[in-house]
């Protein structure tokens, strides 16, 4: 993947903002995909960083939203508009982030993950994980792959869509990995 990717990305948001009236620099870093065992590449994923240096304490609050709705719609759209009519090889993955929000809610995530598969595999039975965004679940379907003894799905059309954690194996027929 390209710089120009990158640079994309950080217009786009910086132009994004300056819609909404609000001014600031857009950092951009890049998290390089790993290969995978089956045939499909990830994309590389650009972590485009909103600098709250010049933002105020309630501006920052409104970008992030209740529980991080606002920076999801904004990361949505960035992904959709910024992949449309791109080829295969050139789709990006980007995560949008303010205030170390996603960081800490990548590690929240995380723990969320261990603790299932903890209980899982303590109680030998599924665990649901209620309120996570599809991306949130995606994360924990990819923490929970690399290990064989549980299997990770979703259940449930959204807005009540949840992740379960089971024991692999538990069942002759699994569910889809739909996010």
């Amino acid at each position: 993947m390209s710089n120009s990717s990158m640079q994309r990305g950080q217009q786009w948001l910086k132009s994004l903002l300056e819609l909404t009236g609000v001014s600031a620099e857009i950092q951009g870093d890049i998290e390089v995909a790993q290969p995978q065992d089956d045939d499909t590449p990830e994309p590389d994923n650009y972590w485009l960083t909103i600098n709250e240096t010049n933002l105020a304490p309630t501006q920052i609050q409104v970008l992030i939203g209740a529980d991080g709705s606002v920076l999801d719609a904004i990361q949505y759209l960035a992904n959709s508009v910024l992949n449309l009519n791109q080829p295969q090889e050139e789709q990006a993955s980007y995560t949008i982030e303010l205030n170390g929000y996603r960081v800490k809610r990548q590690a929240e995530i995380r723990a969320l993950a261990e603790a299932a598969a903890d209980e899982v595999r303590t109680f030998a039975r599924e665990v649901e994980i209620k309120s996570l965004s599809s991306a949130e679940r995606r994360q924990i379907h990819t923490f929970l792959k690399e290990f064989s003894d549980l299997e990770t799905f979703s259940r449930g059309k959204e807005p009540h869509r949840h992740l379960v954690v089971r024991p692999a194996g538990e069942y002759e027929s699994s569910p889809s990995q739909q996010f």
